[in-house]
């Protein structure tokens, strides 16, 4: 009896990070708005130009391309729409106040919104790995599907420290539209609908200032598509952008 309760303080932390997380997940799960479009808009623009128009099974290098591309697009939606909005949703309200003044881990709140943010990706990434090998006639071995797997979970970081950073700068009304801004033009300019060679030389310049560009980067050599590009430097450049962002937001609550 004595060693359970001794057992619970310890135990007590671990159990209050689950359950937020838990509760994040099913928040955003009951949520149309934010489920049906951030898991179907990847899905159904990869089914559209990777099988149809990249030519079904005949359509290989196509269809690899895009499966790397739009698992990029469809973790940035997720990780700059689930933190941006609710964040600044939850200030609106008052919840974050709410929360600073419950008997919680102070760092719960945010890695519940990033398990969410790995969650979704991790649904995302099955669903186009379901259309490729099923539809689409992509064939990569179980280390590639499994690296690929592992950069579109990991990758949901970078985004989903931009998207706090907007959370602590918009009101909830306003962050859909100011994310939309951002989120819908980095994709186009990093060559995630494109490739940059079918695009002005202009933008292949400008390619490296987004993230997206070297996540997509990463993602594309894991299945066969190298740019020549140093994977060490594309890390580099991913945890920078991460932790400046997250410092930022960081100003932001704390001010």
């Amino acid at each position: 009896m004595m060693d359970a309760i001794a057992s619970r303080p310890s135990a007590a932390p671990w159990r209050a990070y689950a359950l937020e997380a838990r509760y994040e997940f099913l928040r955003l799960l009951r949520t149309p708005s934010f489920a049906l479009p951030t898991l179907l808009f990847p899905n159904v623009f990869y089914l559209l130009f990777g099988v149809l128009l990249g030519g079904g099974r005949g359509g290989g290098d196509a269809a690899r391309y895009l499966l790397a591309t739009y698992g990029v697009f469809g973790i940035m939606g997720v990780s700059l729409f689930g933190f941006g909005v609710t964040v600044a949703m939850d200030r609106d309200q008052g919840l974050l106040t709410l929360k600073r003044a419950l008997p919680m881990p102070p760092g719960a709140y945010l890695l519940a919104k990033t398990a969410m943010a790995m969650l979704f990706a991790t649904a995302i990434s099955l669903m186009l790995a379901l259309l490729a090998s099923t539809l689409a006639g992509v064939h990569l071995s179980p280390a590639q599907w499994g690296l690929l797997w592992l950069v579109n979970v990991a990758g949901v970081l970078p985004f989903c420290a931009l998207g706090l950073w907007i959370g602590t700068l918009c009101t909830g009304s306003a962050s859909p539209a100011v994310i939309n801004l951002i989120y819908l033009p980095m994709a186009f300019l990093s060559g995630l609908w494109l490739p940059l060679a079918m695009l002005p030389d202009i933008f292949a310049r400008l390619a490296p200032v987004w993230p997206s560009h070297h996540l997509a980067q990463i993602a594309l050599e894991v299945v066969g598509h190298d740019a020549g590009g140093a994977l060490g430097m594309h890390v580099a450049v991913l945890l920078a952008f991460s932790a400046v962002f997250f410092f930022l937001a960081h100003r932001r609550l704390a001010a």
